[in-house]
């Protein structure tokens, strides 16, 4: 079968043909605009997901440094009580020595090294840069706070003051 196409339909052809390439330049331009949308929404997205992950990174990492500053300490407090029990265990050597701090004369607080409490003075409100006085001769009921020194006699099974007055005479007679 033959059509015959006559230029009214042609035209007519032609118009349609070109309000059809105009729609799809329409959808296609409304296509890119949805595309670019859902892009830049996409890279938002990212950027937020990328600066959350950051953020708990750093969380994370400062966890993990205290929870191993924790786990150092632990060890560290672990070690010292186990040294302690040792010590306990084994019970007192001669030579042993225990420094205590005197208040007028009274025992007040027991520690086990000089330096330990050379270190809490400040608790007792001693300033940090005052030296302690040895007693010496003179009795340590003279002094507010003292510190006596003590060191253990197996002899005895206790502790004796390390530095021991010169005796006196009595009556002044020798």
């Amino acid at each position: 079968m033959i059509r015959i196409v006559i230029a009214g339909r042609l035209a007519r052809l032609e118009q349609e043909a070109g309000q059809a390439r105009n729609r799809a330049r329409e959808v296609r331009a409304q296509a890119d605009a949805a595309y670019g949308s859902h892009l830049r929404e996409l890279y938002a997205l990212a950027d937020r997901a990328e600066t959350a992950t950051s953020e708990v990174g750093v969380l994370l990492a400062g966890a993990v440094e205290e929870l191993s500053a924790a786990q150092q300490e632990l060890l560290r407090k672990d070690i010292e009580i186990r040294r302690l029990r040792e010590e306990l265990r084994r019970g007192p050597v001669e030579g042993d020595t225990l420094t205590v701090l005197m208040h007028y004369g009274e025992p007040h607080t027991v520690y086990a090294s000089r330096e330990d409490a050379y270190a809490d003075k400040a608790t007792h409100g001693v300033p940090a840069n005052a030296k302690w006085v040895p007693v010496r001769e003179r009795p340590p009921a003279a002094f507010k706070l003292c510190l006596e020194a003590f060191i253990y006699d197996a002899a005895s099974n206790g502790f004796r003051r390390a530095y021991m007055p010169a005796p006196k005479p009595v009556g002044e007679a020798a």
